[in-house]
């Protein structure tokens, strides 16, 4: 790999099988130029930005930030990965140094920022909340510097983003949707969820997807499913009719329109939720 232009001390944009990546690693640009070779050696990361906007973005913040964010974030993901067992978008990466960095930052400076979302994080996305926890324990560890619980909500969402590909605004758009369906169905059947259950871990996904539907816009394909929601509505007519709220007020909150397949779904995860004695041949 040449090196096409150097970032800082820690960091260069380098030409690989002709195409442009930015390579980390601490000292990757010592006693370098431009059309010298990258020293294999001092390699830690490559970055292969997938279009020219997130290139300018990395170059941006790589540009001005210490090494040790960078490799602080590269733990976390690695650790979110295992944790998750599942791809994160590379982008975790930028957004994740930049938070952390202007998180320290802050709260070096006496400033804290409170998360309206943080009883929804933690009650929704609680692989993703722990993982913040780990990430707070691992920013004390390299920093000295112990940030709020608040932070590791954030940094939930952060990584939650990346699972589903979509920005930020989007997953906190999905997370207060998700909160009134959930809210919903409590005072429709008047209980709370076991939150350690099986199945609520699986509606909490099928509500994650439903949201992001709807957020964007998309639906399944409608009316494929018209003789298997009548039997699911014959057979768990209490479920039915609260999946009829829910899809009501969707309607009038957000002019969504659910197909009968997402109806039928959400009514057979309702009845999981709420009555798993009685839904356990679904």
């Amino acid at each position: 790999m040449k090196i096409k232009k150097i970032l800082n001390n820690n960091a260069v944009v380098a030409s690989k099988d002709g195409q442009e990546v930015i390579v980390i690693g601490r000292g990757v640009a010592y006693n370098k130029r431009v059309s010298d070779e990258v020293s294999e050696e001092t390699i830690e990361k490559i970055f292969t930005p997938e279009n020219e906007e997130m290139n300018s973005k990395y170059k941006a913040l790589i540009a001005d930030m210490p090494i040790e964010y960078l490799q602080l974030s590269e733990r976390i993901i690695a650790y979110a990965t295992l944790k998750l067992g599942k791809k994160l978008n590379e982008s975790l990466y930028i957004h994740l140094t930049d938070h952390i960095h202007f998180a320290v930052e802050r709260t070096n400076n006496g400033l804290t920022i409170k998360n309206g979302l943080l009883w929804e994080t933690k009650q929704l996305y609680k692989e993703e909340y722990e993982i913040g926890l780990e990430a707070l324990n691992m920013i004390l560890e390299q920093f000295g510097v112990i940030l709020p619980e608040d932070e590791a909500g954030f940094l939930a969402l952060h990584i939650v983003n990346a699972e589903m590909n979509e920005e930020m605004p989007v997953v906190k758009k999905m997370t207060k949707i998700m909160q009134e369906i959930l809210t919903i169905i409590k005072y429709h059947f008047k209980v709370e969820f076991d939150e350690d259950s099986l199945s609520y871990y699986r509606f909490i996904t099928h509500l994650k997807f439903f949201a992001q539907r709807l957020v964007k816009g998309t639906h399944y394909n409608r009316d494929q499913f018209e003789d298997m929601l009548s039997v699911v509505r014959g057979k768990y007519a209490g479920s039915y009719e609260c999946a009829l709220k829910i899809r009501k007020f969707v309607e009038n909150q957000y002019s969504y329109q659910l197909s009968d397949e997402e109806l039928m779904y959400l009514t057979i995860h309702i009845q999981r939720v709420v009555h798993k004695k009685d839904s356990q041949t679904i």
